[in-house]
C-alpha cells in the first residue's frame, strides 16, 4: 500500500466537512435574512418569532459542530484559525439578523420604514451572493473568480451604508419622536452589522484562497 493510501485509510476523510459545514451555515444564514425581509414585508407573526430562534439554534449547533471538528481533525484542509474565523462570522451573521427580529416585537414596532425594507432586501441579496462565494470555495475555485464575487460582496456592502446613511438622516430628521429613533436605530443597525459580517466572511475566503495560492 501506498503512503499516500495508508494515510487516507488511516485519517478519517475531513477534507470537504468543514466547508459543507460552511455551506449548511450559509443557508441558514440566507433562511434567516429572507425571514426578515419577509417580516419587513408582510408583518410580523408569532411563528416567524418561533423560525428565528429555530434558525439562531441552528447556526449555535452547526459553529458547535465545527469547532468539534477541529478538535478531532488532526489534518485540516486550511489553516485552523481560518476555519474558526469564518464559522463564527457566519454564526454572527444569523444571530444579528435574529436579533433584529426579535427586537420588532420587543420595541413593539408594527411599521417598517422604506429604508428598513431596502436594507432588509440588499441583507437577502448579500447572503445569496455569500452562498455562491462559499460554494466556489468548497470546489476550490480559482483567484480571479473568488476575487470577482468578492467584488460583487462589496459594491452590496457600499450600497447598504448609503441605505443605513439615509436611514439614519430620517430617523434624526425631526420625524419621529425620540423614543421610536432609539428602536429604529438598534433595528438599523443590526441589519448593517450582518451586512458588514457578511463582507467579513467573503474577504476572509479570498485572503484564505490567496495564501494558499
Amino acid at each position: 500500500m501506498s503512503k499516500f493510501n495508508l494515510l487516507a485509510y488511516i485519517l478519517p476523510p475531513e477534507e470537504k466537512v468543514f466547508y459543507t459545514l460552511f455551506e449548511e451555515s450559509t443557508k441558514v444564514c440566507n433562511e434567516t435574512a429572507s425571514l426578515f425581509n419577509q417580516i419587513v414585508t408582510s408583518g410580523l407573526t408569532e411563528d416567524h418569532i418561533i423560525s428565528a430562534k429555530r434558525l439562531k439554534h441552528k447556526s449555535n449547533d452547526l459553529l458547535k459542530e465545527t469547532l468539534h471538528q477541529l478538535n478531532i481533525t488532526l489534518i485540516t484542509p486550511i489553516d485552523r484559525e481560518d476555519i474558526q474565523c469564518i464559522a463564527a462570522l457566519l454564526n454572527k451573521i444569523t444571530k444579528r439578523i435574529v436579533k433584529a427580529c426579535v427586537n420588532l416585537r420587543v420595541y413593539r414596532l408594527d411599521v417598517y420604514t422604506d429604508n428598513m425594507k431596502k436594507q432588509a432586501q440588499t441583507l437577502l441579496q448579500a447572503t445569496d451572493e455569500l452562498k455562491i462565494i462559499i460554494h466556489n470555495f468548497k470546489k476550490s475555485s480559482s483567484i480571479k473568480e473568488m476575487t470577482e464575487t468578492n467584488l460583487k460582496m462589496k459594491e452590496i456592502e457600499s450600497h447598504g451604508d448609503e441605505i443605513l446613511y439615509h436611514a439614519m438622516d430620517e430617523l434624526f430628521s425631526g420625524k419621529y419622536d425620540a423614543l421610536n429613533v432609539l428602536k429604529l436605530r438598534d433595528i438599523h443597525k443590526d441589519i448593517e452589522n450582518a451586512l458588514d459580517s457578511c463582507f467579513s466572511v467573503s474577504d476572509q475566503v479570498v485572503n484564505v484562497v490567496l495564501k494558499q495560492s
